[in-house]
């Protein structure tokens, strides 16, 4: 098999916690050979000595870190670093611990659209709370899991939901729930999916050259003559 560099395929994502709560880290990383992973915060070696409590997994590819209870000093810039014999990659992201709440809030909600089948989709929510809320989206009521068909995606406070190639069975209402410790916010709207057109055939109509009526005129003419001298001879 052929050798390749770390990705990451889902980076780390910043988190805003709770003092007290629990913080967890999660990264999706690919390479081959299986790349070896280590932790950082703000640059110092992450380990059971150097965090007590800390729990750290890598398997399949998701790399893990959890910190139960966390305080103030828990804040700051985490890093997983991977590693392997082709390359190595980094994701960064803050651990902020605060003592405030907020309820989740839609900074940009859902946004009902039509659009032709075969088209991509992308549906997109921004929004916020403090600990980060917990996002899920939703078609008519049924959970969505993220797949090559469906990937959902986070970016900061922005949540993604692209469907790579839009069907008529996808229409439906498309929600996003938004929960934490203190609330919990939707947001609503509908997708319409068109098929193709079916293009109704043509009627198709006898068309009569100018010869054609010449000579259906012609013939009429002649037969008029003829019965005209039929009856003068008698």
């Amino acid at each position: 098999m052929t050798t390749q560099a770390p990705t990451f395929q889902q980076p780390l994502q910043s988190v805003v916690v709770l003092e007290g709560s629990t913080a967890t880290f999660e990264a999706h990383i690919s390479g081959f050979p299986v790349p070896e992973v280590s932790w950082f915060r703000d640059g110092q070696a992450i380990s059971t000595s150097t965090l007590p409590g800390v729990q750290i997994s890598f398997s399949d590819g998701r790399a893990k870190l959890t910190i139960p209870a966390v305080t103030k000093a828990n804040s700051g810039r985490y890093s997983l670093r991977a590693t392997n014999g082709s390359g190595q990659a980094t994701s960064t992201a803050e651990l902020l611990v605060t003592a405030e709440t907020a309820p989740p809030n839609f900074v940009q909600r859902l946004q009902s659209m039509t659009v032709r089948q075969g088209s991509q989709v992308r549906l997109q929510v921004r929004v916020t709370g403090i600990p980060t809320p917990v996002v899920k989206f939703y078609r008519d009521g049924a959970e969505i899991q993220s797949s090559l068909d469906f990937q959902i995606s986070q970016e900061g406070d922005l949540y993604s939901l692209l469907i790579a190639e839009a069907y008529p069975e996808d229409s439906g209402t498309y929600s996003v729930n938004a929960t934490n410790s203190v609330g919990r916010a939707t947001s609503t709207a509908e997708l319409l999916v068109q098929g193709e057109e079916v293009v109704p055939a043509k009627k198709t109509k006898t068309i009569v050259s100018t010869a054609q009526i010449s000579e259906t005129r012609q013939t009429r003419i002649e037969k008029v003559c003829f019965c005209t001298v039929g009856l003068q001879t008698f």
